[in-house]
């Protein structure tokens, strides 16, 4: 087997059990273990998955953890180190202000350095209220012995810049895997931003939903992403988030070429309409989990099953 690489992007509750249906249907169908991959980088929704492969889970525990199943022994031992999935808070009201005046102010006297517009705009939301502090301790207790040998990167913003940091990169700031989950999954406006050496930082989807650029350039043989942000090629249907998703599908476009060009191959999973139809309007919607993990797993089958997919795919199992 080549190098291969895991991008597992944004997208809440909902874009969780995307993951986890993808992930079981490409190691059931190919033999592949997703936690084998060389380098698995993750944001927001993603970083938490990332994190749960590179805690020991499989992604048939995975799958089944997020749809209320029972997992493997080996999943069942993992788990009672981390607990059971809890509740995700909602949103608390009466925050007031903007989480980061300060960027705004250098972005309008300093235009050419402004970040992109997914910063500014959550520069100028409230700040988040909801701490995922005990989410992240639980996945501390998952790493006591520091940061995972096999490479791990998750995506955050830094507020007071809005620039994208790669946690788990060389050279970004030291953090554990607990911290650095919490920051790529603050939703701007909701979850409390996290601190890392002195800076707070927020979820990386307001950079790039997947931030697939940032293995450009790595020399890996394949990458493959898993976007639930995004949406598949073809795909019309009436829904208010459908232009959305299609801008979204031209950024991953973007980035997919961006890596290309050097040479490696990418093969990416979005959403069908089906999966559209099961994953609704509202990411952090936990009953959707259990029928969006079936219906992703049931459409990452019916892909993986065509010739043109399996033969991309075909090196996963050369020795899974």
């Amino acid at each position: 087997m080549g190098r291969v690489g895991l991008v597992l992007g944004a997208g809440g509750v909902v874009g969780h059990a995307f993951h986890a249906g993808v992930l079981r249907a490409l190691a059931e169908t190919t033999g592949w273990d997703p936690r084998s991959a060389e380098l698995v980088v993750g944001t927001s929704a993603g970083a938490h998955v990332a994190a749960l492969l590179r805690g020991g889970f499989s992604a048939a525990d995975i799958a089944a953890r997020t749809a209320g199943d029972p997992v493997s022994a080996e999943g069942a031992r993992i788990l009672r180190r981390i607990g059971p999935n809890e509740p995700v808070p909602g949103p608390r009201s009466r925050s007031v202000g903007m989480a980061s005046p300060g960027l705004l102010l250098r972005s309008v006297v300093r235009p050419w350095q402004a970040p992109r517009l997914g910063s500014l705009t959550a520069a100028a939301l409230p700040r988040g209220r909801v701490s995922l502090d005990p989410f992240a301790a639980r996945l501390r207790w998952l790493f006591e012995s520091g940061w995972p040998e096999a490479a791990l990167w998750l995506c955050a913003v830094r507020l007071r810049d809005g620039r994208r940091v790669v946690l788990g990169q060389p050279g970004a700031p030291a953090t554990d895997v607990g911290t650095a989950v919490a920051a790529s999954c603050a939703i701007p406006g909701w979850f409390a931003p996290a601190q890392i050496g002195g800076n707070w930082y927020i979820d990386g989807g307001v950079h790039s939903p997947t931030n697939l650029d940032a293995v450009a350039g790595l020399g890996l043989d394949l990458v493959v992403v898993s976007a639930p942000m995004s949406v598949a090629r073809g795909v019309r249907r009436r829904s208010v988030d459908l232009p959305a998703r299609r801008a979204l599908r031209l950024r991953l476009a973007d980035e997919a070429w961006r890596v290309r060009r050097q040479g490696t191959l990418v093969v990416a999973f979005q959403p069908t309409a089906a999966d559209l139809e099961v994953m609704g309007l509202n990411s952090m919607n936990p009953r959707r989990r259990y029928p969006v993990v079936r219906r992703a797993y049931e459409s990452a089958l019916g892909r993986l099953g065509r010739p043109e997919c399996r033969d991309r795919l075909a090196a996963l199992g050369d020795d899974g």
